[in-house]
């Protein structure tokens, strides 16, 4: 299993954890091209190397190309990540951050999560940062995340509300649960790259054992003087998990409801809004419930602390005045995503795999509909052009797993 950990023990920010993984090796053309999905010419990533206290480091730049509004509200964001082009991981991982951080700015002001108007971290530069990140990530081949203690920070900082003590309140709420630590002087850890590293990574913990393949280290702006001021990542294979991914249990909760009395044309934009609300699966079976009358059971697979809000959009989303939930484990295959070309257009493939052996070879749907509709092809034979795209490059069922 490809890990990454994340060195945060010099603080994060959203540039600074993008900038480690174009160092590490991450394409800037694959991340530039989820950025414009979401943001069609409006920035531009740039990546060039600094020196910071001494070290070496990548530092990546978000250049504006348009007027940018001073904020959005949760539910632009939202809509701009869902309604964009972008393979189905890049894009859960990009709402999952956001949803990170709306709950933890509803916290903090004591408001609901859909009512939040992001600030600093709704500007087009730090969407293209976390856009970025999860790109990167999703490139680099990643299949599991954990991070440092992370240094916060100490005094204060002028936001938008005024001036402030650091940490301040957004990253105090998103830092529940993860080791943090003042480290120094000033804002060291900003919400976004909070966000990003308790929301992608699984664990916080001290560098773990792992065959080191690959490394970066990110740059922030201030260049102070015997402190380097840079986010680093690792990369590597866990020795601990090399060889039983597949056999390992991650806990999760299924939330359920039977619903007799809903519009049917409703299902598909409910188990939307659950998807984008962080779910990791949602579906609906059919069933027949006392006095004969025909339903069904709306089923929910999700993180534990994800079930709160998933709850939420149950209720608002169907009729149902009530849920049962039930603690499970989840058991899934590593996996990677790798695009394969047909006709000149990037088609993502997820590979599948446990033992360094290729088990499954899945091309995104969303893309092979794109590709049909773009060449003129039926959906049918988009598909299979993908499979033997990907068969040409040496992904096919029982080969070696890309690493």
């Amino acid at each position: 299993m490809r890990h990454l950990w994340i060195d945060a023990s010099a603080g994060v920010a959203g540039d600074m954890l993008l900038g480690a993984l174009l160092d590490a090796g991450a394409s800037l053309a694959v991340v530039q091209r989820a950025v414009d999905a979401v943001v069609a010419a409006s920035v531009t990533v740039e990546a060039h190397q600094v020196t910071r206290a001494g070290m070496r480091a990548t530092k990546a730049d978000v250049v504006m190309r348009v007027d940018d509004p001073p904020h959005r509200d949760w539910r632009t964001v939202r809509r701009m990540v869902s309604e964009a082009d972008l393979a189905d991981r890049v894009r859960a991982d990009v709402l999952r951050v956001f949803q990170s951080l709306a709950d933890a700015e509803a916290r903090a002001h004591g408001i609901s999560a859909e009512d939040v108007h992001f600030h600093e971290v709704g500007a087009l530069d730090s969407i293209a940062d976390v856009v970025g990140v999860c790109a990167a990530v999703a490139d680099l081949g990643v299949e599991a995340v954990s991070g440092s203690e992370v240094s916060v920070g100490s005094g204060t900082v002028r936001m938008a509300h005024g001036r402030i003590a650091v940490p301040g309140p957004a990253v105090v709420e998103l830092s529940r649960g993860w080791r943090v630590r003042a480290g120094g002087e000033g804002e060291l850890t900003t919400p976004t790259g909070m966000a990003l590293v308790v929301t992608l990574g699984d664990t916080c913990e001290d560098l773990p054992s792992m065959s080191l393949e690959g490394s970066g280290t990110g740059a922030g702006t201030r260049d102070a003087a015997g402190r380097p001021n840079v986010t680093r990542v690792f990369l590597g294979s866990r020795a601990d998990t090399a060889s039983t991914a597949a056999s390992e249990g991650t806990p999760a909760l299924v939330i359920e409801a039977n619903v007799d009395d809903l519009d049917p044309r409703l299902w598909p934009g409910v188990l939307a809004a659950l998807l984008d609300a962080g779910a990791q699966d949602a579906w609906l079976v059919p069933i027949l419930m006392k006095k004969g009358r025909p339903a069904h059971t709306l089923h929910v697979l999700c993180a534990p602390d994800a079930a709160p809000r998933l709850r939420d959009v149950v209720y608002a989303h169907t009729s149902t005045i009530g849920v049962r939930q039930a603690p499970t484990t989840k058991f899934m295959l590593p996996r990677t995503w790798v695009d394969v070309q047909v006709d000149d257009h990037a088609v993502p493939v997820k590979i599948s795999h446990d033992g360094g052996v290729i088990i499954r070879v899945t091309p995104e749907f969303d893309a092979v509909a794109g590709l049909a509709r773009a060449t003129g092809r039926s959906e049918l034979d988009a598909m299979a052009a993908a499979l033997a795209a990907a068969a040409s490059a040496g992904l096919a069922q029982g080969a070696p797993a890309p690493e």
